[in-house]
Protein backbone atom coordinates (compact mmCIF):
# COMPACT_ATOMS: atom_id res chain seq x y z
CA UNK A 1 0.00 0.00 0.00
CA UNK A 2 1.57 3.30 -1.01
CA UNK A 3 1.33 6.01 1.26
CA UNK A 4 -1.28 8.39 1.11
CA UNK A 5 -1.49 12.04 1.23
CA UNK A 6 -4.88 13.14 2.69
CA UNK A 7 -6.60 16.69 3.14
CA UNK A 8 -8.82 16.64 6.31
CA UNK A 9 -12.77 17.43 5.79
CA UNK A 10 -12.95 20.79 7.35
CA UNK A 11 -15.78 22.70 8.16
CA UNK A 12 -16.34 25.97 6.64
CA UNK A 13 -14.66 28.56 9.28
CA UNK A 14 -12.91 31.68 9.79
CA UNK A 15 -9.31 30.44 8.71
CA UNK A 16 -7.18 30.11 11.81
CA UNK A 17 -3.73 32.44 11.81
CA UNK A 18 -1.20 29.77 11.61
CA UNK A 19 2.06 31.96 12.18
CA UNK A 20 0.68 32.16 16.09
CA UNK A 21 1.05 28.73 16.41
CA UNK A 22 3.76 26.38 16.81
CA UNK A 23 4.84 24.04 14.47
CA UNK A 24 4.47 20.01 15.46
CA UNK A 25 3.69 16.75 13.89
CA UNK A 26 1.04 14.56 15.23
CA UNK A 27 0.98 10.42 14.64
CA UNK A 28 -1.71 7.50 14.46
CA UNK A 29 0.40 4.13 15.22
CA UNK A 30 -1.71 1.86 13.51
CA UNK A 31 -1.47 -1.84 14.84
CA UNK A 32 -1.78 -4.58 11.95
CA UNK A 33 -5.59 -5.01 13.65
CA UNK A 34 -6.41 -1.82 12.67
CA UNK A 35 -6.37 -0.30 16.19
CA UNK A 36 -4.33 2.65 17.40
CA UNK A 37 -2.68 3.25 19.76
CA UNK A 38 -3.33 5.48 22.48
CA UNK A 39 -1.05 6.65 25.26
CA UNK A 40 -2.47 8.37 28.55
CA UNK A 41 -0.53 11.75 29.35
CA UNK A 42 1.59 11.38 32.38
CA UNK A 43 1.33 14.44 35.70
CA UNK A 44 -2.29 14.76 34.13
CA UNK A 45 -5.33 14.43 35.77
CA UNK A 46 -8.40 11.80 34.03
CA UNK A 47 -10.64 11.56 32.03
CA UNK A 48 -9.48 12.78 29.23
CA UNK A 49 -5.87 12.53 29.38
CA UNK A 50 -5.77 10.01 26.30
CA UNK A 51 -4.45 11.35 23.34
CA UNK A 52 -1.85 10.64 20.05
CA UNK A 53 1.70 11.00 19.86
CA UNK A 54 2.57 14.73 18.86
CA UNK A 55 5.41 17.37 19.30
CA UNK A 56 7.28 19.42 18.10
CA UNK A 57 9.46 20.16 14.87
CA UNK A 58 12.90 21.25 15.94
CA UNK A 59 14.75 24.01 13.88
CA UNK A 60 15.89 22.64 10.15
CA UNK A 61 14.15 19.47 10.74
CA UNK A 62 11.54 17.98 8.25
CA UNK A 63 8.49 16.78 9.12
CA UNK A 64 8.64 13.54 8.59
CA UNK A 65 11.88 13.16 10.25
CA UNK A 66 10.04 15.13 13.28
CA UNK A 67 7.74 12.24 13.76
CA UNK A 68 10.02 9.55 13.41
CA UNK A 69 11.80 11.33 16.43
CA UNK A 70 8.61 11.97 18.58
CA UNK A 71 7.25 8.80 18.17
CA UNK A 72 10.83 7.07 19.15
CA UNK A 73 11.42 9.50 21.84
CA UNK A 74 7.71 8.89 23.42
CA UNK A 75 6.96 5.46 22.81
CA UNK A 76 10.39 3.79 21.61
CA UNK A 77 8.91 2.56 18.86
CA UNK A 78 11.02 2.51 15.74
CA UNK A 79 9.79 -0.34 13.70
CA UNK A 80 7.21 1.67 11.49
CA UNK A 81 6.08 2.34 7.82
CA UNK A 82 4.16 5.15 6.45
CA UNK A 83 0.58 4.82 5.82
CA UNK A 84 -0.55 8.57 5.24
CA UNK A 85 0.30 11.77 6.06
CA UNK A 86 -1.95 14.91 6.15
CA UNK A 87 -1.11 17.74 3.11
CA UNK A 88 -2.13 20.76 5.13
CA UNK A 89 -1.49 22.23 8.92
CA UNK A 90 -4.24 21.64 11.14
CA UNK A 91 -4.34 23.93 13.96
CA UNK A 92 -5.61 24.36 17.32
CA UNK A 93 -5.37 27.45 19.85
CA UNK A 94 -4.54 26.53 23.68
CA UNK A 95 -7.73 27.73 26.00
CA UNK A 96 -7.18 30.48 28.25
CA UNK A 97 -6.82 28.57 31.15
CA UNK A 98 -4.04 26.92 29.68
CA UNK A 99 -0.52 27.44 31.22
CA UNK A 100 1.76 25.24 29.28
CA UNK A 101 5.43 25.91 28.40
CA UNK A 102 4.50 27.03 25.26
CA UNK A 103 2.25 30.16 26.10
CA UNK A 104 5.43 31.50 27.82
CA UNK A 105 7.01 31.28 24.18
CA UNK A 106 4.86 33.18 22.52
CA UNK A 107 2.43 30.74 21.21
CA UNK A 108 -1.42 30.48 20.98
CA UNK A 109 -1.28 26.95 19.84
CA UNK A 110 -0.25 24.42 17.66
CA UNK A 111 0.09 23.58 13.60
CA UNK A 112 0.55 19.71 12.97
CA UNK A 113 1.19 17.73 10.05
CA UNK A 114 -0.22 14.53 10.87
CA UNK A 115 0.84 11.09 10.13
CA UNK A 116 -0.42 7.42 10.32
CA UNK A 117 2.44 4.91 10.11
CA UNK A 118 1.94 1.22 10.62
CA UNK A 119 3.88 -0.60 13.40
CA UNK A 120 5.83 -3.38 12.19
CA UNK A 121 7.62 -4.29 15.10
CA UNK A 122 6.68 -6.54 18.47
CA UNK A 123 5.26 -4.77 21.52
CA UNK A 124 8.14 -5.23 23.36
CA UNK A 125 9.50 -2.83 21.42
CA UNK A 126 7.01 0.01 23.30
CA UNK A 127 9.03 2.20 25.91
CA UNK A 128 7.65 4.77 27.76
CA UNK A 129 10.68 5.78 29.18
CA UNK A 130 12.91 5.38 25.92
CA UNK A 131 13.32 9.10 26.37
CA UNK A 132 14.50 11.14 29.63
CA UNK A 133 11.37 13.43 29.60
CA UNK A 134 8.18 10.60 30.20
CA UNK A 135 5.34 11.84 28.14
CA UNK A 136 3.09 8.87 28.92
CA UNK A 137 2.95 6.94 31.81
CA UNK A 138 0.12 3.83 30.13
CA UNK A 139 -0.80 3.14 26.47
CA UNK A 140 -3.66 1.05 25.03
CA UNK A 141 -4.53 0.18 21.15
CA UNK A 142 -8.18 1.19 20.42
CA UNK A 143 -10.47 1.87 17.42
CA UNK A 144 -9.80 5.16 15.91
CA UNK A 145 -13.05 6.98 17.01
CA UNK A 146 -12.40 6.18 20.49
CA UNK A 147 -9.97 8.64 21.18
CA UNK A 148 -12.21 11.50 20.34
CA UNK A 149 -13.75 10.93 23.92
CA UNK A 150 -10.44 10.57 25.54
CA UNK A 151 -8.85 13.91 24.62
CA UNK A 152 -8.54 16.71 26.46
CA UNK A 153 -11.56 19.74 24.81
CA UNK A 154 -9.64 21.60 22.99
CA UNK A 155 -8.12 19.14 21.19
CA UNK A 156 -11.10 17.34 19.67
CA UNK A 157 -11.42 19.26 16.88
CA UNK A 158 -8.67 18.42 16.01
CA UNK A 159 -8.80 15.01 16.58
CA UNK A 160 -11.91 15.07 14.72
CA UNK A 161 -10.43 16.28 11.21
CA UNK A 162 -7.72 13.40 11.40
CA UNK A 163 -10.19 10.76 12.63
CA UNK A 164 -12.25 12.08 8.84
CA UNK A 165 -8.65 12.12 7.13
CA UNK A 166 -7.41 8.86 8.36
CA UNK A 167 -10.20 6.71 8.50
CA UNK A 168 -10.06 5.34 5.21
CA UNK A 169 -6.41 3.83 5.54
CA UNK A 170 -7.73 1.92 8.78
CA UNK A 171 -10.08 0.50 7.23
CA UNK A 172 -7.56 -0.64 4.92
CA UNK A 173 -5.45 -2.27 7.46
CA UNK A 174 -8.68 -3.52 8.94
CA UNK A 175 -9.61 -5.37 5.77
CA UNK A 176 -5.86 -6.28 3.91
CA UNK A 177 -3.35 -5.49 7.13
CA UNK A 178 -0.11 -4.08 6.99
Amino acid sequence: MAPLVMRPERPQMKPMDLTQLRPNVGIVLVAPTGKVWLGRRARTAPPHNWQFPQGGIDAGEGDFEAALRELREETGVSSVRLLARTRDWIGYEFPPEHQGSKIGKGWRGQKQIWFAFGFTGDEGEIDLAAHGDVEFDAWRWAELDEAIDQVIAFKRDTYRQVIDAFAPVIHQVKERGL
